[in-house]
């Protein structure tokens, strides 16, 4: 744990390095804010929560994990698999969630699970990032075009069933405001500017908005003031409560229903399953992100050690209002383009972010929420990744293109918590499939081998690759098939590198198939590690039968004297 602040406070303790990320910090902050609040309502809870985030787990996850440079937060990841969990379970579901979800993502660092976690597939990932940004973008319709939709509730096909059904009650005034935003948050970049676009774009949207209220007297647009409200000690308030976050044990919060959701073990199995699947997609989001980051500033991440700051940052985030949270690439990249080299640039993003909640929160009532969908829409489009998804269809074998449309789809139709199953599954199913393939049989033809006469009676086999339970039978299975001349086998195992249980087991059926024929075995350049492996399982070296040797000529030389 601490592995990032540990090395921080030993290599960046210079003035210089201090205000370089003191101002990253403040930069990050700028482009978290409305981020932050945007996320929080995509994922059906008030803009806030979101705010709260950022706060609790950008600083905490900052100071325990293991990169210097990530910068943490609600992200566009979570808000397919926290929505579902909103609607059904309510804000005291969702943060529950969030905790069990923390407790794995500790479990996962202890464990040392960081390095794994890194090798799920390319298409499961693309597949995934897609799918969330189909259905992060479908969502946003509502309010970008002012729909008169009371609530999207039930499967995709039935939301986006509702939404096309919705559309002659467009509204003019929440279109043009979002279709402006969009258009700044599209053109913006082109100018190169410092000042982050998605901030220029709300600005523009909320003074739009004004402009029209001043115009007309038929003004309908909906802002983050009139979506959302607050009672504070029994003062009800628009927009975001000007006050920190307080600390709050999650099932006391309300449900679905707006009941105390209660402490249960039922319940925290209920939610189990959504916990699992905020941990895995945190995981693979924050090891991902550092491994980006790493390449951008030079610097090197402990994977564990990021693993356990996730989980402690959600744990605590939980604790004060804060959904789930991960790693951010866009506002990681923003860090380390900014000059951002240690933890400090995090904890003043999540400082400005508290600063803004205590003196801005009435400004930030104003904003439209078809600006907010622009900025949403904006996200899910980097979010799909639409040029990789088309290249991989292009390019990619026909086992990662099933694989890739098949999270796609499960993601869109479905939810996350199925998709993220499967996907795993054929991930391994995909990784076991092409191992296979890499493990072979051959047999070596009698005659000449090492300059040394090679008898009828000896049949030399060649396996190459590991043994384990997808391989073991199809690299061992021709082995006992021999003609009845053959009095000894010769394995030449020097390319094994692995044997498992499965493959154990069917050595000593192959042991016990030869003996029962009195045919010998000799096992030559297999790995000591591995024929102590063998040794305990009780393959071992019998008078006349079965023998080990380290070189191959060794091998025929013990081969032909038993003959």
């Amino acid at each position: 744990m601490f592995s990032a602040l540990r090395t921080a406070l030993v290599n960046e303790r210079s003035l210089s390095s201090i205000q370089s990320n003191i101002l990253a910090g403040l930069t990050v902050g700028v482009i978290a804010l409305p981020l932050s609040m945007a996320l929080a309502i995509a994922s059906g809870v008030p803009p806030q929560h979101g705010l709260y985030t950022a706060i609790v787990a950008g600083i905490v996850i900052a100071l325990t994990g293991g990169s210097k440079v990530n910068i943490s937060g609600p992200t566009a990841a979570f808000v397919v698999v926290l929505l579902p969990i909103v609607q059904q379970y309510g804000i005291g579901g969702l943060l529950v969630s969030g905790f069990l979800a923390g407790i794995i993502l500790v479990l996962l660092g202890l464990a040392r699970l960081g390095r794994l976690i890194e090798i799920v597939p390319y298409p499961v990932t693309v597949g995934f990032t897609a799918g969330i940004g189909v259905v992060i973008a479908t969502f946003q319709i509502k309010d970008f075009l002012g729909l008169n939709i009371q609530s999207l509730d039930g499967h995709y096909i039935d939301k986006l069933w509702l939404i096309l059904q919705s559309v002659p009650s467009i509204n003019w005034q929440e279109t043009m405001i979002g279709s402006l935003s969009l258009g700044v948050l599209i053109l913006w970049p082109r100018l190169q500017s410092r000042i982050p676009g998605h901030l220029v774009a709300l600005l523009i949207g909320s003074v739009a908005a004004w402009l029209i209220s001043q115009i007309t007297s038929d003004f309908s647009v909906a802002t983050i003031g009139s979506r959302f409200h607050y009672e504070l000690n029994g003062i009800t308030g628009s927009g975001i409560p000007p006050f920190l976050p307080g600390f709050e044990w999650p099932w006391n919060l309300p449900d679905a229903e707006g009941n105390s959701i209660g402490f249960s073990f039922s319940l925290l199995n209920t939610l189990l399953a959504s916990a699992i699947t905020i941990a895995i997609l945190g995981s693979l989001e924050s090891l991902l992100c550092a491994v980006v980051a790493d390449g951008m500033s030079g610097k090197k991440h402990n994977p564990n050690d990021e693993l356990i700051g996730q989980g402690i940052g959600n744990m605590v985030a939980s604790l004060f209002g804060g959904i789930p949270a991960t790693a951010a690439i866009a506002r990681t990249a923003a860090n380390v383009r900014a000059g951002g080299t240690s933890p400090l640039a995090s904890v003043v993003h999540g400082l400005f972010i508290l600063v803004a909640i205590l003196s801005l929160s009435p400004v930030l009532a104003y904003i439209p929420m078809a600006s907010m969908a622009a900025l949403l829409l904006m996200v899910a489009w980097n979010m799909s990744e639409a040029k990789h998804f088309i290249r991989t269809l292009k390019i990619a074998p026909r086992d990662d293109i099933l694989t890739l449309v098949t999270c796609f789809l499960l993601t869109v139709l479905f939810d996350m918590t199925i998709a993220v199953g499967v996907g795993m599954g054929l991930a391994a199913m995909l990784f076991i499939h092409r191992s296979i393939r890499l493990t072979e049989n051959t047999k070596v033809e009698s005659g000449r081998m090492n300059e040394l006469e090679l008898p009828s009676q000896i049949s030399i086999y060649d396996i190459n690759g590991p043994l384990f339970f997808g391989s073991a039978q199809k690299a061992l299975k021709n082995i006992t098939a021999i003609t009845p001349e053959v009095r000894v086998i010769v394995l030449d195992m020097t390319e094994v590198t692995m044997v498992d249980m499965s493959a154990i087991v069917a050595m000593e059926s192959i042991v016990a198939n030869l003996a029962a024929k009195n045919v010998g075995l000799v096992i030559s350049n297999l790995q000591p590690r591995i024929i102590l492996k063998l040794r305990r399982a009780g393959v071992r070296t019998r008078p006349g039968r079965i023998r080990f040797a380290r070189t191959m000529d060794e091998a025929i030389e013990k081969a032909k004297r038993m003959t």
